[in-house]
């Protein structure tokens, strides 16, 4: 299938992008947004780690706090183009539900990180916040499930994957 081939399947549909927004066939912009709020929601949990073990954690706590706020605006930035993939999949598939879990388990990270940016702000920057710190551990172990969630739509359902004979051009 290349991009002229006709949308008659609910899988051909699936691999289409909505809108060109959502990136271009076989290489949609959901997957490179989600590295922002990964990356920086996994330092935040470093920077609060090493808070633990320096004199003056107060650069850390803040950085900490500050990471997770970009998280956050990432989060919703990903989420916007994931939710234009999400469209793209016909109601009652296993692609559906997988991916209903998915987003749902992302919009409660999001929450926790809230609660946790929440509880950071409020408490003292001259030491690490032991809820903020369970709650993000608890909201990245949530991220974990739902990234392996992720990889299931893309790499077991092809959504928004190339179809094979457009794969093949990159082996001959």
């Amino acid at each position: 299938m290349t991009q002229s081939t006709p949308q008659n399947t609910p899988l051909q549909r699936a691999k289409q992008p909505r809108t060109p927004l959502a990136g271009p066939y076989g290489h949609p912009f959901h997957p490179i947004l989600v590295t922002i709020p990964i990356g920086v929601w996994v330092a935040s949990l470093i920077f609060d780690i090493i808070g633990f073990f320096v004199e003056d954690p107060t650069p850390y706590v803040t950085a900490a706090w500050i990471l997770i706020l970009i998280g956050l605006i990432g989060a919703v930035l990903a989420a916007i183009w994931g939710f234009l993939d999400y469209l793209q999949l016909p109601s009652g598939s296993a692609a559906r539900r997988t991916a209903t879990i998915h987003m749902s388990l992302n919009l409660g990270v999001v929450v926790v990180f809230l609660i946790s940016l929440i509880v950071r702000l409020t408490s003292d920057d001259d030491e690490v916040s032991i809820v903020g710190l369970i709650l993000g551990i608890i909201a990245l172990a949530a991220l974990v499930v739902s990234g392996w969630l992720g990889g299931k739509l893309a790499y077991r359902y092809g959504v928004r994957v190339a179809d094979e004979r457009t794969q093949m051009e990159g082996y001959r």
